[in-house]
């Protein structure tokens, strides 16, 4: 199974990278919310391979893809993650392709496709990068922590304007990729700490929880559950500061 979706995710981000700089339409879905033909050919092509290698599956995707969501087994799809940076000629852009299997994130490929970089995971199995084995950061203490945080800020900016301004005084210092697979990766394999989003929808992060979880991270929704195909903002970290980054963060949003 694991290896018929890393070709799958491979084949679609191959195809974005050919394409990149070729968007040909940009559909507006809401408030500053954007995709491109691009996006939809991508998941076209990865939902019919899915469809054909595991037809009784059910798949969510981003676009318009709904087939069968509240089956035992569920593909959950994303693919073009960081379509605005790929509209704007960015190249951090990924593909994310999750399995989500009796109350838990089972496997998860996401492909970076402008360095041909290729993150993979089975529950119990490990965290892999291009075939070698990738671990979360060591770092223990907030203030030596390097991380992420939510770019759409403009959704709900007096919580997360202050939960950022909190952050800022605890750890070393705060990124955005604009790119939720850029930054779950690099968490994945240690470049980075922690990330803190509040409005990732399921599709942007599916791929990544069980990469994250096998590489000996924390993956865990803002109120501190499992995340589920319903779970929408999450905080990420490897295990040492993901006490610590959690109580900062829940401490502003109980208030």
């Amino acid at each position: 199974m694991l290896e018929t979706v890393k070709n799958i995710a491979v084949q679609a981000g191959d195809f974005l990278r050919e394409n990149f700089g070729k968007v040909g339409s940009i559909i507006s879905k809401g408030d500053r919310n954007l995709a491109t033909d691009l996006d939809s050919k991508a998941e076209e092509m990865i939902v019919s391979g899915l469809s054909k290698e595991f037809p009784s599956f059910g798949i969510l995707g981003e676009e318009k893809t709904r087939v069968d969501t509240d089956n035992e087994y569920l593909w959950i799809v994303d693919p073009l993650d960081g379509t605005h940076n790929f509209i704007r000629g960015i190249d951090i852009f990924g593909v994310s392709i999750g399995l989500w299997h009796k109350d838990k994130f089972t496997l998860g490929v996401v492909y970076m496709p402008k360095d041909k970089e290729l993150y993979y995971a089975e529950a119990g199995k490990g965290a892999y990068k291009n075939g070698e084995r990738i671990e979360v950061s060591k770092v223990a203490e907030l203030k030596q922590s390097s991380g992420c945080f939510d770019s759409s800020i403009r959704y709900s900016p007096g919580i997360m304007l202050e939960v950022l301004g909190r952050l800022s005084k605890d750890v070393f210092n705060i990124r955005m990729f604009g790119s939720s697979v850029r930054t779950l990766t690099y968490l994945a394999e240690g470049r980075i700490d922690f990330t803190v989003e509040f409005h990732d929808r399921p599709w942007d992060f599916a791929g990544s929880v069980c990469i994250i979880e096998e590489a000996g991270g924390a993956f865990k929704s803002l109120n501190g559950r499992d995340p589920t195909p319903k779970t929408i903002g999450y905080i990420a970290s490897n295990k040492n500061i993901y006490p610590l980054l959690s109580q900062a963060v829940g401490s502003l949003l109980n208030t």
